[in-house]
């Protein structure tokens, strides 16, 4: 029997997570991305828990460990920099909203890729733009004019999936927005860090700064609340412009921040949303991840996410390669329950924020 192939859209997290899963259970595997490579920056991810468990069942967690963070905790500033509150790291037994290992996002994709590269098909600077399923397989077709055949495809391309929106339909079915938009970036560190994540809030703004490797710099982000904005995804000026004009008031660092948004070259944007679907296969595609099961970065949840749950979602097929996907419904039941309780903590954020007038902070 021929060795069965599985064609994954995204190499961020969850692809590359799913593809050591399915290359050790004896997948062929190819990897479709439509960044030129692995994307650098991003904010941290927190290891705990599920997702501790995985990455020590890859035998990555050294590798993790080694690129984890030094940070001390969290603190809320004033416009003057002065604290108004603070979470060290050891609180609620490095379980609170830092937590004990964490690693920046461009890292942990970095370390998955590096654990994947020999054994997976990468292919960089293309995207899957038509899908034909058949009896006996699926056909994608790329945008640099390639084809390729698989016995399955999944979408493993973030919240805007192009896989869901060829297979299911339109992105409006299932995204839901929750009131807000973020970008993520890097900029120089002016206000000497020393291992904390620093948050300010003005009513409807957030600004904050977190630790990089480098003492020089800072992960920073910049949040707002708003009603769904019309904007073009690939614009990246149109969306420094957004925030020019929602930020132009702002206090504490925030001019600072928009001034090293307009250079960063990881300059990130995007709503703050949820995806809901009733099933994460049709056929001989699936979804993993945010396209499948975005709970946001408000949830608390959703950094961990991508790297635990592929490992969930196959269960019921990745061990039996003859196994049609529509199978991999008996295995993502673990997950369904998972998915219903961190799309509520955003919920609760919402609310909580529209009571108190401020943006509701994302977590880590």
């Amino acid at each position: 029997m021929p060795q069965p192939t599985v064609l994954i859209s995204g190499a961020g997290v969850a692809g590359p997570a799913l593809a050591f899963w399915l290359h050790r259970n004896g997948f062929r595997v190819v990897v479709v991305e439509v960044s030129p490579g692995i994307r650098p920056g991003g904010q941290t991810v927190d290891l705990r828990g599920v997702a501790r468990q995985v990455v020590d069942r890859m035998g990555l967690l050294e590798d993790m460990t080694q690129r984890s963070l030094e940070q001390r905790g969290a603190a809320w500033v004033k416009a003057d920099g002065s604290r108004r509150a603070e979470m060290p790291v050891e609180a609620f037994n490095g379980n609170g909203l830092v937590s004990s290992l964490e690693i920046l996002r461009g890292d942990i994709a970095d370390v998955l890729y590096g654990a994947t590269s020999s054994d997976v098909d990468y292919r960089f600077d293309a995207r899957i733009t038509e899908l034909v399923q058949e009896s006996d397989g699926v056909t994608a077709t790329l945008s640099d004019g390639d084809s390729v055949e698989a016995d399955l495809v999944v979408g493993a391309d973030g919240a805007h999936s192009a896989v869901r929106r060829l297979v299911w339909g339109s992105e409006e079915q299932f995204v839901t927005p929750l009131g807000g938009y973020h970008a993520w970036f890097t900029a120089p560190d002016h206000v000497g860090l020393d291992g904390w994540y620093l948050i300010y809030q003005e009513p409807g703004l957030v600004a904050s700064m977190r630790p990089d490797h480098s003492p020089e710099l800072s992960k920073a982000g910049l949040a707002f609340r708003s009603e769904p904005l019309t904007y073009d995804r690939r614009d990246v000026d149109s969306q420094r412009a957004i925030l020019e004009e929602r930020f132009a008031d702002a206090k504490w660092e925030s001019q600072a921040l928009l001034a090293a948004a307009r250079t960063a070259d990881d300059f990130y944007f995007d709503s703050f949303v949820q995806v809901h679907m009733d099933s994460w296969s049709c056929g001989r595609a699936a979804l993993v991840g945010d396209a499948a099961y975005c709970a946001s970065p408000l949830s608390g949840w959703a950094p961990p996410w991508p790297s635990s749950a592929p490992t969930y979602w196959p269960a019921s097929w990745v061990r039996r390669p003859n196994c049609h996907p529509s199978g991999c419904a008996l295995g993502s039941n673990h997950t369904n329950d998972w998915c219903a309780r961190t799309w509520r903590a955003p919920r609760i954020s919402q609310r909580a924020s529209t009571a108190t007038h401020q943006s509701p902070t994302p977590t880590s």
